[in-house]
């Protein structure tokens, strides 16, 4: 082998070597990075990392008093942490919680008045694991916004891991653009925006995502939101196909924790399309698969005014308002049902609406004899909970899972 040729090699194997970086409470951002002398802040962090390098962030409460821009006006934006340095493909910018601890991120003492990202996320080839984010606000002397977002997106190529958003006035996490995002068990919940101009609740949603058009690949997978006071998880106006599976929701439309509705929380489980009730020639078909919705103050499955079919397989809805709610659109504006519903599972309750007419064979509901008790290990709304596993994936339950010998077999979120 040529010394030319060794030291090319040498030099390609040092550029491609990754680096750890570590970030503490208790740091400081004129030190070195290391696990020793760790910096204070994340953007710190990302002055220095580069495609294929680990950010970790150590356990502890990171206080945010303030934006790092102005607000211009009282309906601009400001945004408390921004990633707008992205990895390359295989090769992702890592900002992960240190093994075994928690990092915090707490926006509650920001006074802006104005909106306010907590995370402004616009780099691509990210991964963010393990962060809980907290207290993104509104200011109550601030009427004229809508919402306020933990996470926000318009990268593409990102992986949003075992986050923990919850107590945010909006939805903690929003993807707004982006193509090819992953949401991997990631949980939601109690995120009420008190002071959203169209109304207290109308926009504080677990999960949404309201992308442009040719952004494809866009999957929530073992999520879950609860007690969120408008929808759980929120696909109005998304242009690009997006998939929803594996993951569960329950308790919205009402006052976080309590069973006290909200007149301007729409209460859906999973509010899987639809454009503002309009009908668009150009709207797309999502995918919502292997996923619960109960005790939802509206529906548990929503098609929303969709203009198309979308396909709801093997999902699993009991005590909702109404269990699946098929209301689509047609061209000239009138109400038309419209969804594919295959391997679906109601139990309690209204089963369905707006599904007259539809192809729905191999339903609970279209069977001789009507779902029971008897046909579930437990049918219990309680623990869904509860911590997950080690691996981040959801807990372990029995509530509808099928009995042996059930004529369900093969149907439901866990067949």
């Amino acid at each position: 082998m040529s010394r030319i040729l060794l030291m090319l090699l040498l030099a390609a194997g040092a550029s491609a070597h990754a680096a750890d970086y570590y970030v503490a409470v208790d740091g400081n951002d004129n030190a070195d990075g290391t696990q020793a002398a760790p910096w204070q802040s994340v953007m710190r962090a990302q002055q220095s990392a580069v495609a294929g390098d680990t950010v970790y962030i150590r356990g502890g409460r990171y206080v945010y008093t303030a934006g790092i821009n102005s607000c211009a006006t009282r309906t601009d934006t400001v945004n408390a942490v921004t990633l707008n340095k992205g990895g390359s493909a295989g090769r992702p910018i890592r900002y992960w919680a240190y093994p075994g601890e928690t990092p915090v991120f707490d926006f509650s003492a920001m006074k802006d008045d104005c909106r306010v990202k907590g995370f402004n996320v616009t780099g691509s080839w990210l991964h963010l694991k393990g962060l809980e984010v907290t207290g993104v606000p509104q200011q109550p002397q601030n009427r004229l916004n809508h919402e306020s977002w933990g996470v926000w997106n318009s990268g593409s190529h990102n992986v949003f891991e075992q986050l923990n958003l919850h107590h945010n006035m909006g939805p903690g996490l929003f993807i707004k653009d982006g193509a090819y995002n992953l949401v991997l068990n990631s949980d939601s919940h109690h995120n009420y925006d008190p002071y959203t101009s169209n109304g207290a609740g109308q926009s504080a949603d677990g999960f949404g995502a309201h992308i442009k058009a040719n952004q494809p690949g866009n999957v929530f997978r073992g999520c879950r939101a609860w007690a969120n006071t408008d929808d759980g998880f929120d696909l109005i106006n998304a242009y690009s196909p997006v998939t929803i599976e594996h993951s569960w929701a329950w308790q919205h439309g009402y006052l976080p924790g309590t069973h006290t509705p909200l007149a301007a929380g729409n209460g859906n489980g999973i509010k899987a399309g639809g454009y503002g009730g309009k009908y668009v020639p150009n709207g797309v078909k999502h995918i919502v698969r292997n996923s619960v919705a109960f005790d939802n103050k509206a529906a548990g499955f929503y098609a929303n005014h969709h203009p198309l079919a979308l396909d709801f397989t093997n999902n699993t809805a009991f005590a909702n308002g109404a269990n699946y709610n098929m209301l689509g659109i047609a061209p000239d504006g009138t109400p038309l049902n419209l969804g594919n519903l295959r391997n679906n599972i109601a139990y309690q309750g209204r089963l369905t609406v707006h599904a007259e007419g539809l192809d729905m064979a191999h339903n609970s509901w279209t069977l001789p004899a009507p779902v029971s008790e008897a046909d579930f290990d437990d049918v219990s709304a309680e623990g869904w909970d509860a911590p997950r596993q080690a691996d981040g994936s959801l807990p372990t339950l029995r509530s509808f899972h099928l009995r042996p010998g059930s004529p369900l077999a093969g149907m439901g979120a866990f067949n």
